[in-house]
C-alpha cells in the first residue's frame, strides 16, 4: 500500500511539473510562453492537492490543515504577481534598445525593485513554515517521510524544469 500511494504520487507530481514546466520560473524571459492565472490556479490546486493526499492526514490533523492551504495559496498568488510585474517591466522595455536601456537604467530602482520582491518571498516563506509548524509537529514519522519524499522529488523535479527553462530561453536569444 505504501510503495502504491509513493508511486501514485510520484506519478502525479511527475506529470503535474512536465505538464507546466513555464510555472517554474523566477522571472519571464522573452519568446517563452507563460501560465495564465487560470492554470496558476489549477497548478496550485494539483500541488495542494498531491501534498495532502501523500500525508493521509489524520482528523485531527484535518484541523490544522487550512492554514496550510492558505499559505501555500497567497504564496503562489503573490509569485504569481511577482511574475506578472516583471512581464510587465519587460514590455516597457522591449520598445527600447539596448543603447537607451544602458544609458537611462537606475540602479537604485533596480535595487529598490529587487529588495521589495526578496522581502514579499520572504515574508511569504516565513507564512508557509509558521503554518505548517503545528501541523509537522503531529505528522507520525511514516508521514514526515512521505512528505520528505515528495519536498526532495518536487525540488529535482524543479531545478530540471528550471534548466529546461533556461535551454528554451536560449534557443529564442
Amino acid at each position: 500500500m505504501k510503495k502504491m500511494l509513493v508511486a501514485t504520487v510520484a506519478v502525479m507530481a511527475g506529470a503535474l511539473f512536465v505538464a507546466c514546466p513555464p510555472a517554474f520560473a523566477q522571472a519571464p524571459t522573452t519568446g517563452t510562453p507563460q501560465v495564465s492565472g487560470a492554470a496558476a490556479s489549477d497548478l496550485t490546486d494539483e500541488r495542494v492537492n498531491i501534498v495532502k493526499a501523500a500525508l493521509q492526514l489524520t482528523p485531527d490533523q484535518e484541523k490544522l490543515w487550512p492554514a496550510v492551504e492558505d499559505a501555500i495559496r497567497t504564496r503562489a498568488k503573490n509569485r504569481q504577481e511577482r511574475i506578472a510585474n516583471a512581464a510587465a517591466r519587460i514590455n516597457e522595455l522591449r520598445d527600447r534598445t539596448p543603447i537607451e536601456i544602458l544609458r537611462d537604467r537606475d540602479p537604485i530602482d533596480f535595487m529598490h525593485r529587487r529588495a521589495d520582491a526578496l522581502a514579499q518571498r520572504s515574508a511569504d516563506l516565513k507564512k508557509l513554515a509558521d503554518a505548517w509548524q503545528p501541523l509537522y509537529s503531529t505528522l507520525s514519522p511514516d508521514q514526515k517521510r512521505r512528505m520528505a519524499f515528495l519536498a526532495v522529488f518536487v525540488l529535482r523535479e524543479l531545478r530540471s524544469g528550471m534548466e529546461q527553462r533556461m535551454l528554451m530561453s536560449e534557443d529564442y536569444e
